[in-house]
């Protein structure tokens, strides 16, 4: 696009006169849900705007864009805050100074997180925990380091965790497990390709599905039995900062939290077994 156009929505409103009546359909539908619409795909759009995939990719092309994927990108940018790029950071004059801008994110992406927490929803999430024979932690990118980190810090109190990164295994692990397992999905997005497949896979081998993601209306969260919210400042198509890693680790406290006061004496058991068998690794 170019600089008189950066706004998506305003283009789309003056170029309106211009598109043919079925063009005018999508570009209604996105003036009206342009932050649902990041989240579709093509098809999805078509339908709900009664028209072809052809129509949506010459209405893209009307808005000067490549193509869908690059539509949402526009959308993705228009309705999401901008978080602080690189060039900004490195533009601040002092190490301090950009740290403690950091820090702030960081405070500021809690906050929400704790605004966003439903209780109730880490409650019932605890509960299927209990209840499953196994509960796998899986993301695809940034979002496996997080997936990682909550099997980490439950292998202290149970055995039932387990965290896998590559992508075939992944399918093969929720392929195999028992029924009424539980997938514990990081997707910050809730809109990659990968983590559709494994809710939807999921579904299939009846396994509780939970999805940690900051967007409510993804795709992901339609797939999913509770979606935990986490808070940051970042769009979908951002990349992963320590905010919204800082926003992840709080919903996982949330759950830990919740998880050892049910299960006092099992977690105490199981925190003094392992603090004295690593204790003959310490000088």
């Amino acid at each position: 696009m170019d600089e008189q156009s950066a706004d998506i929505l305003e283009h789309i409103r003056a170029s309106y006169y211009h598109l043919s009546t079925a063009e005018r359909r999508v570009a209604d539908f996105v003036l009206a849900r342009y932050e649902q619409v990041q989240f579709m795909s093509i098809t999805q759009l078509a339908e709900e705007c009664k028209t072809a995939e052809a129509t949506v990719s010459r209405f893209c092309r009307h808005m000067k864009l490549k193509g869908f994927n690059a539509f949402k990108i526009e959308l993705a940018r228009r309705s999401s805050p901008p978080a602080p790029l690189l060039e900004d950071r490195i533009s601040m004059d002092a190490l301090e100074g950009r740290v403690r801008e950091s820090g702030k994110l960081v405070v500021n992406a809690i906050g929400q997180t704790l605004d966003l927490m439903d209780f109730q929803l880490i409650t019932r999430t605890v509960e299927l925990i209990e209840e499953a024979p196994a509960v796998l932690c899986l993301g695809s990118g940034g979002s496996m380091i997080m997936a990682s980190e909550c099997a980490h810090i439950f292998s202290t109190v149970s055995n039932k965790f387990t965290a896998i990164s590559d992508a075939h295994m992944q399918i093969s692990a929720i392929a195999t497990m028992a029924p009424k397992s539980v997938l514990i999905l990081f997707s910050y997005s809730g809109a990659t390709t990968g983590s559709l497949q494994m809710l939807e896979l999921a579904k299939q081998r009846d396994i509780h599905t939970v999805l940690v993601t900051r967007f409510q209306k993804s795709p992901a969260a339609k797939l999913s039995d509770i979606v935990l919210l986490c808070g940051s400042d970042e769009g979908p198509f951002q990349f992963g900062s320590i905010q919204a890693k800082a926003a992840d680790l709080m919903v996982m406290d949330a759950l830990f939290q919740e998880y050892c006061l049910r299960n006092r004496e099992s977690c105490e058991e199981s925190i003094h077994a392992i603090a004295s068998a690593l204790s003959v690794m310490h000088i």
